[in-house]
């Protein structure tokens, strides 16, 4: 993101102020913004250049020159997005509006496709049985089973590691050497990767208590059997701004009674519902925690995740929720193992 003060004209500015600004930086671009610093147009290399051409000189003011209709994106416009829109419309720089509508930066084509790398540990649990995909996890560990071409463990590695993330811990129990094998280090897939072993089940929060000592910033914990494609930077960002020692994702959940629900006070029939909905909001599986939440979670017990969040809403902790909008499926069942084959390539 580039500094708007380095790229600012006013509409009354000359070509040869605007010269001075777009020479002196190596994007070769500058906003014009309106008495309100409200952006009313774009001026490249390109435009000045055209202006010459048709006969203007370097006094001549810019007004007629600069492109009035610039495509812009707003602050909450993912890192994707922003991609995305450049490269569609060959455009290699783009200002970035508040909510007010003032530039709060520039975004530029060639900082955005640099690969990032934040220092963020990711956790998987990814020790399960699986007893409910038998006999599929037979063999194979269900974060292993191949959905779409590859195991759905590999599929959300992916994920964190296109938004920056690339250092994994696999807390593993059951098979714990088929994990070692197709992963191995993690270097043939760009990450790197350690490994956590449970002799015996920990729960999700539980088998933290062995990786103390390499969580030192603030990480993401996930099952290892869901698919999603939050933007996991989104998540961090969300986390941190709101002071979280532990941030849930949760999931809207419907709840149809397919009965129609009496409400009775003292005998009396007050009103009648036909099959009223109920909303639930329930946990995705992914969290965001602080380092200092692992002075909550004793040793070597069964603690899961819930009893953790318990815990620190007991001792008045600040934790709160982060509502899934995007894709989820958890991977529980066969039918549910079938459904996310079938949306794999589409989503994926």
């Amino acid at each position: 993101m580039k500094d708007i003060k380095e790229v600012k004209l006013a509409i009354n500015s000359t070509i040869r102020e605007a010269l001075t600004i777009i020479d002196s930086g190596a994007i070769k671009f500058a906003i014009v913004l309106d008495e309100n610093d409200k952006l009313i147009g774009t001026l490249t290399d390109g435009d000045v250049r055209r202006a010459f051409l048709s006969g203007k000189t370097l006094d001549d003011n810019i007004e007629n020159i600069y492109f009035k209709t610039p495509t812009t994106v707003s602050v909450d416009t993912s890192r994707e997005d922003i991609i995305d829109i450049c490269t569609s419309k060959k455009i290699y720089q783009i200002p970035v509006l508040d909510k007010d509508g003032r530039v709060a930066s520039i975004a530029m084509l060639d900082e955005l496709l640099k690969p990032k790398r934040y220092p963020n540990k990711v956790v998987l649990m990814v020790g399960g049985l699986g007893t409910r995909l038998r006999p599929l996890t037979d063999s194979v560990p269900k974060p292993l089973l191949k959905v779409g071409d590859k195991p759905i463990i590999e599929t959300i590695i992916q994920s964190f590691s296109k938004h920056g993330f690339k250092d994994f811990i696999l807390s593993v129990n059951y098979k714990s050497e088929m994990f070692e094998e197709y992963f191995g280090n993690g270097s043939k897939f760009g990450v790197n990767i350690e490994y956590a072993h449970e002799d015996k089940r920990l729960g999700t929060a539980g088998a933290l208590s062995l990786i103390r000592d390499k969580l030192e910033d603030h990480f993401f914990v996930m099952n290892g059997d869901l698919l999603t494609n939050v933007n996991f930077e989104h998540l961090l960002k969300y986390h941190q701004e709101s002071h979280s020692l532990g941030t849930m994702c949760v999931r809207e959940y419907d709840f149809q009674v397919p009965y129609g629900v009496v409400d009775v006070v003292d005998g009396k029939i007050q009103a009648i519902t036909e099959k009223p909905t109920h909303k639930f909001f329930v946990s995705a599986g992914i969290y965001m925690l602080s380092p200092n939440v692992l002075e909550y979670i004793p040793d070597n017990i069964f603690y899961d995740m819930p009893t953790l969040f318990e815990k620190l809403i007991s001792v008045n902790k600040n934790v709160i929720s982060f509502p899934l909008r995007e894709y989820w499926l958890d991977i529980g069942r066969i039918e549910e193992f079938e459904k996310a084959n079938r949306e794999y390539p589409e989503v994926f």
